[in-house]
This record gives structure tokens, C-alpha cells and sequence, in this order.
């Protein structure tokens, strides 16, 4: 068909879908899933074996999700009752308990306090928590502020020269410059994260979708390919290859790529919207 129909149109031009928070890019599911639930994982606490503030820190964690309120109050009386590196943590596991409770307030000045006092020699440690600071504050809708304080994690995640981190914050900074209307440096940031990190096919869709909303249809193509060719069973990838496709003018391809979605992931969320924009288009 020469025309895309209205609904359809309208849904297309959104910025999602991507994989993790739906059609839009900012983040609470960012946040609760990102952050590593494994102590020994943290870079505070890494190669630290049998140490009492880890053992601490574990049994902290193990409360969430399902006692997030009752690690919540325990690191809120750990983080009174302590200093340095055991603050930290407690800081660590209060910000972690108040994003599963939802409150994004005290996950933030959390993971703030918890950036502020990691020593200046640990500046991967510190993006982390400034990553975490600032999609809290996006999950509150306080973009300005998540914006300033993902572009403080950016420097340390650059002190840091860990590839991975630095794309994370990349990743971060272009959701909420997105929100904030500033597209390009969103894309910026999206490239850099692609750089960073070639092998992560969530930059590549998030690449390809905001391309595609700036209607760079040729690069948001090779983008969504990128990402296709690195996780081919991925329904939210498949999804953005069919609107690519449909606003390209190609709606075979548009079909085959939600019908696969359909057949891959008849239980996902976007097996229903691949139905719906299905159900738009004229026969063959």
C-alpha cells in the first residue's frame, strides 16, 4: 500500500518500543534491573572474601524483592550507625530496597550519598552509583536533574576507562536528552555507546528507533539489522524492524518481521502489538 494509516502512522512515530521500559525511553525498569544483586559483583566490594560489610551487604540484598521494606529500614539504621566504606553500602542497599518500593526520592539521595563518599581512586564505583542517582531521578520525572547528574557520572565513567560503564552512562544520558527534546545529542550518545559496546544489541535498537524518529530511515535500517543479527529472537527487536519497515514503503517486510514476533514471542507483550499493526495493513 502507498499510505500508512493513522493509527498506525502515530504509533510508528513514537520512540519506542525498545526492550526494557515499553514505548517511551526513560527508565524505572532500567534502574531496578540494572544494578547487580551479587555483592561480589560491585566494584566496592570485589575480591573481597569472608569481609563482615559484605557479608552485611549480602544479607541486605537478600531481602529484595520480596522484604524490600524490611531492608529498606535496615540500611536506613546501618547508614546512621556507620562511616565510610560501611556507609557506602548501606547507602547501596537503601537506594536498591527504595527503588523496589517505588520510592524514587530516597533511591536517589541513596545512590547520591553513596557516589559522594566512594574515594575519588574508585571513579568506576562512582558512575556507577551517579548512573543510578540519575535514572532514579528519570523514574521521578526530574529529567534536568537526571540530566545533571548522569553528566557528572559521565566524567567519572571516562576516569574510569571502562568501556561497558562509560556505555551505560551513554546509553542513560541519550534517554533523557531524548525526553528533553535535544534528539542529537541524544544520537551522540547512542553512537558512542555502540562503539563502546558493538556486541549489545539494546544501543543498537535504541539507535535505530531514534534514527527512525528522526526519519534517517536508511541508517535506522542498518542499525535495526545490527541489532537483528546479535539478538535475532528478540521480540522488541523484530517490532521496531517492522516499523522501519512499513515507513520505508516495505510491507512484506513489515509483515514477516511482526509475524516472526508473533511466532517467537506469542506470550510478550509485543506479540500483541505486532497483532494490532498486523491488522492495519491492507492484504497482500
Amino acid at each position: 500500500m502507498d499510505l500508512i494509516s493513522p493509527i498506525l502512522l502515530s504509533l510508528a512515530l513514537q520512540v519506542g518500543p525498545n526492550p526494557h521500559i515499553g514505548n517511551d525511553l526513560g527508565p524505572p525498569d532500567e534502574l531496578v534491573n540494572r544494578p547487580e544483586r551479587n555483592p561480589r559483583d560491585n566494584p566496592l566490594e570485589r575480591g573481597i572474601e569472608d569481609n563482615p560489610d559484605t557479608v552485611w551487604l549480602a544479607k541486605c540484598l537478600a531481602f529484595l524483592p520480596e522484604q524490600a521494606a524490611r531492608a529498606h529500614t535496615l540500611s536506613q539504621v546501618r547508614r546512621n550507625e556507620t562511616s565510610g566504606r560501611q556507609r557506602i553500602l548501606a547507602n547501596h542497599c537503601l537506594g536498591l530496597a527504595s527503588t523496589e518500593l517505588g520510592m524514587w526520592g530516597d533511591a536517589r539521595e541513596a545512590f547520591a550519598a553513596a557516589r559522594d563518599e566512594t574515594p575519588d581512586d574508585e571513579p568506576s564505583a562512582k558512575a556507577r552509583f551517579g548512573a543510578m542517582a540519575g535514572n532514579a531521578a528519570v523514574a521521578d520525572s526530574d529529567y534536568e536533574s537526571a540530566l545533571h547528574i548522569l553528566t557528572t557520572a559521565k566524567l567519572h565513567a571516562e576516569a574510569s576507562a571502562s568501556a561497558p560503564m562509560q556505555a551505560i552512562v551513554a546509553s542513560d544520558l541519550a534517554r533523557v536528552l531524548v525526553t528533553l527534546e535535544r534528539p542529537e545529542e541524544a544520537l551522540s550518545e547512542l553512537d558512542l555507546a555502540t562503539q563502546l559496546m558493538p556486541e549489545d544489541p539494546n544501543n543498537w535498537l535504541l539507535k535505530a528507533t531514534l534514527l527512525r524518529r528522526l526519519e534517517r530511515l536508511d541508517e535506522a535500517q542498518a542499525a535495526i539489522e545490527r541489532a537483528s543479527a546479535i539478538a535475532p529472537q528478540d521480540a522488541a527487536i523484530g517490532l521496531e524492524a517492522g516499523v522501519i519497515a512499513v515507513l520505508s514503503g516495505r510491507d512484506d517486510a513489515a509483515r514477516q518481521s511482526w509475524q516472526s514476533v508473533i511466532d517467537t514471542a506469542p506470550s510478550a507483550p509485543e506479540a500483541l502489538t505486532a497483532q494490532d499493526y498486523l491488522a492495519q495493513l491492507e492484504p497482500s
